[in-house]
């Protein structure tokens, strides 16, 4: 979303607000001219290379099961199975 008008406001009000937490710049229009611009208090934080050193440190703690995407199909198969009582497959 790089602009909206001042009618749509009341209906566009998620997207606007999406668009401000991703750190986006929303123009404000108010018949066919820009009055305005719309932006976020806070500048998204960019992830460093000592951040995501600190994010993998913190997962080889955590210790999770490694499984594959194949596996995690089944298990979640199961699940349903196990609680709708028919395999949708």
């Amino acid at each position: 979303m790089d602009s909206i008008t001042t009618t749509n406001l009341r209906t566009q009000s998620s997207q606007l607000v999406d668009t401000l937490k991703k750190g986006g710049v929303v123009s404000l229009i108010h018949r066919s001219k820009i009055i305005g611009v719309i932006k976020s208090k806070k500048e998204p934080k960019v992830l460093t290379k000592t951040d995501i050193k600190q994010l993998k440190e913190l997962a080889t703690k955590l210790d999770l099961p490694k499984t594959s995407y194949k596996e995690r199909e089944r298990i979640y198969r199961k699940h349903l199975v196990d609680k709708y009582g028919k395999d949708l497959s």
